[in-house]
């Protein structure tokens, strides 16, 4: 087998068998493969695509490229649930304790952000003392005690999708579905999970900006987990404005733990809520997405959610007290409010400009090798579809950073649009993707 007749056979609108798709993964991983080879079959592979069984293949041969991590040690149905991202995302930090309290085992593989705030990880990580570090057989047991863990992910996990994505990235091959979805599928599959929920977001934040490419990515990537024989299933959110009002490590740590005490924004809360029913049903731990609603509301309402989200800190190394009074968490040096100059209705807000304005004041890594700053960032006092009169708050950014204030400033107030009349509001929910098919909302 020769890397140039599979490049050939693909730039002429061929299909790539498992066989080849794995020669190329497995020669490429290795340093077998040139990287100007690789680049030839990623371009096109770009041009001629890929059908659903190549895209099942890719996914497959990317996920055995590492470590495969086994969970049967877990009891119960373990569920995944993964967030194409976007700018305040702080989902995973309230859903798993959620999740877990309900009696559902959440063992959670989760990384670091590069880009406008940190990840998962980095947020939980504005807990002193947390540690997302630990043996898998502490990993295995914290879930079997107490239903939740949050680690990261091993260095060997799927790595021919690291080395492929970076390829990628300076080839201008990022923007095609079947090679998105094997990439972020790749990851979720070797991490374990029995069944995963996909949380794939579309808006101005999000990656996937048109609804339509989103619905098309989530479907894609609900073949490739059921085709895998994993129960997959992908709602189409919406990420036209920040999910919440905090944008910033510690300060979506604070959101989180206020959602948890019953509190928090209605956004966010109600996402929490319909992914959480999801996932509930795919354990058969309900048999309703609305008996999930009202069990997961349950939680909350009693303060199980956070009575499981104080164990989970403990467990992990974190100063609990931090979470009991969040007063205790590292404050910015300065909060700015940036006032509106119009009166009027905020009818958007670009999620993408507010997320550059927190990575401006360094909430974010530009690089792998920037130091996150955990106490910056942005709460916002307005969102979509509120009243605001001249004068009155927007936001407020909590900065350190003198230098940076000003850039950061001008960067927020673009992204706000205010006008005399009120358009209409744009749904949490856009619809949900199943084995079935695609139910638009």
């Amino acid at each position: 087998m020769r890397m140039y007749d599979l490049i050939l056979k693909k730039r002429n609108g061929g299909i790539l068998s498992k066989e080849e798709i794995n020669y190329f993964i497995k020669g490429y991983t290795g340093g077998d493969i040139p990287d100007y080879q690789a680049s030839a079959l990623l371009m096109a592979i770009y041009f001629q695509k890929m059908n659903e069984c190549e895209t099942a293949d890719l996914t497959e041969a990317m996920m055995n490229s590492g470590d495969i991590i086994d969970l049967t040690a877990i009891n119960g149905i373990k569920v995944d649930k993964h967030s194409t991202g976007g700018v305040g995302d702080k989902t995973t930090i309230a859903l798993a304790p959620i999740v877990a309290a309900c009696g559902v085992p959440v063992a959670k593989m989760s990384g670091r952000g590069l880009g406008h705030t940190g990840g998962t990880l980095d947020k939980l990580e504005s807990i002193p003392g947390f540690s997302v570090d630990m043996t898998i057989d502490k990993f295995i047991n914290n879930v079997n005690n107490f239903k939740i863990a949050v680690a990261g992910q091993t260095a060997n996990l799927a790595p021919a999708d690291k080395i492929i994505y970076a390829l990628r990235d300076v080839t201008a091959t990022v923007d095609n579905i079947s090679l998105i979805a094997s990439s972020i599928m790749c990851k979720k599959l070797a991490s374990g999970a029995d069944s995963i929920v996909l949380d794939v977001k579309t808006g101005s934040g999000a990656f996937m900006q048109n609804t339509d490419d989103a619905f098309e990515l989530a479907q894609e990537m609900v073949k490739i987990g059921n085709n895998m024989g994993r129960d997959t299933i992908a709602l189409v959110t919406n990420m036209d404005q920040p999910l919440g009002n905090a944008v910033g490590n510690s300060l979506e740590i604070k959101e989180a733990i206020e959602t948890l005490k019953g509190g928090g924004p209605e956004d966010f809360k109600e996402l929490c809520i319909t992914l959480g029913s999801y996932m509930l049903l795919l354990a058969r731990c309900v048999e309703t997405v609305e008996e999930g609603r009202r069990k997961v509301k349950n939680v909350i309402s009693t303060g199980k959610a956070f009575d499981v989200f104080k164990t989970f800190v403990i467990e992990q190394g974190g100063d609990v007290s931090y979470v009991e009074n969040i007063d205790l968490f590292p404050k910015a040096k300065g909060v700015y409010e940036l006032k509106s100059e119009a009166t009027g209705y905020v009818n958007k807000i670009e999620a993408d400009v507010v997320g550059l304005a927190a990575l401006t004041l360094g909430a974010g890594r530009e690089t792998k090798e920037s130091v996150i700053d955990l106490a910056v960032g942005i709460v916002l006092n307005k969102k979509v579809g509120d009243y605001v009169q001249a004068g009155e708050t927007l936001a407020y950014i909590h900065y350190n950073n003198d230098d940076k204030i000003k850039d950061a400033t001008k960067k927020l107030k673009s992204a706000y649009l205010i006008e005399e009349a009120s358009r209409s509001k744009s749904p949490l929910l856009f619809g949900i993707v199943t084995c079935d098919g695609i139910k638009r909302l």
